[in-house]
């Protein structure tokens, strides 16, 4: 019965045609083309690997700066391609958690703008590296895979809220902390560097940075728009509110109070999703945030 569930409540994610959902049939759709690509080579009698490589050639993004100028599409639809079922495994299962929280907290639009942003940024990063540094004149590359647009959407949901925990398999069940698990995924990426698959960890760092900044970036303009509505003259015999300075009992009053309105939103979040917000309740929500 419990596996019955979870296969309906997948068929109607497929079914709700999100953007969310989308991308993920997308990328998946496009991933299970390419095991046709071997048919094709054997039909055409051309050398195995070569209908992927004309595939690549169009689509992946080159480290060499002057493809970018005649295939600049390249910078958006590397996002699409991925190398194997390990990696679109591990991508799509963390676009869907980790988009299905960016969705809730932030809502579906900005999680559309952070996940592309961030794509594109990874990307940008992967040849700026590869054209600064002299890596790039002894080593060509080809990037491929949503990891960047990924870990871009993961690393912004942990700034926005990095204390909400998720529950980590390993030998048990374990909470953590979303700030611990994006600083692991971004520490494992820099270290890996010179490993493996550079142009892939350099593009992911680019776009977990995209992610933060654009969070942060978000939350310092909803202040400022909020600052003048809040700000008061302060007294010179009483706190900033110029009213004389509040008891202990009523502090805190005041700040359970104001726990409790946070707590509201953030139910009202879990039940209906961010964009149900009023924009008073989303003012409210970045203030205390």
């Amino acid at each position: 019965m419990q596996d019955k569930r979870v296969g309906s409540q997948l068929k109607d994610f497929l079914r709700s045609g999100s953007l969310l959902s989308i991308l993920i049939i997308v990328n998946v759709g496009l991933w299970l083309l390419m095991l046709l690509f071997p048919i094709v080579d054997y039909l055409y009698a051309m050398p195995s690997g070569r209908a992927r490589d004309g595939w690549y050639e169009w689509l992946a993004l080159s480290s060499d700066w002057d493809y970018l100028w005649y295939r600049s599409w390249t910078l958006l639809s590397y996002m699409f391609l991925h190398d194997g079922f390990w990696h679109i495994l591990f991508n799509m299962l963390m676009l869907f958690f980790g988009g299905t929280m960016c969705c809730r907290y932030l809502g579906t639009k900005r999680f559309g703008w952070i996940y592309f942003i961030c794509g594109i940024v990874g990307g940008l990063f992967f040849l700026l590296i590869y054209n600064l540094f002299p890596v790039g004149r002894v080593h060509s590359s080809q990037l491929v895979g949503a990891s960047a647009a990924v870990l871009g959407v993961f690393v912004a949901v942990a700034v926005y809220n990095p204390n909400q925990e998720v529950d980590l398999w390993l030998v048990r069940t374990i909470p953590v902390k979303l700030k611990w698990l994006a600083l692991a995924f971004v520490v494992i990426d820099l270290l890996t560097i010179p490993k493996s698959n550079a142009g892939g960890h350099v593009a992911h760092i680019g776009g977990a940075l995209c992610g933060a900044v654009y969070v942060l970036v978000m939350r310092w303009l909803a202040e400022r728009k909020t600052k003048p509505r809040h700000k008061r003259e302060k007294s010179p015999k009483g706190n900033a509110y110029g009213h004389r300075p509040l008891s202990d009992d009523e502090y805190n009053r005041r700040r359970t109070a104001e726990q409790k309105r946070i707590d509201e939103i953030l139910d009202k979040i879990s039940r209906s999703g961010y964009d149900s917000l009023s924009k008073e309740e989303k003012e409210i929500l970045f203030k205390y945030k």
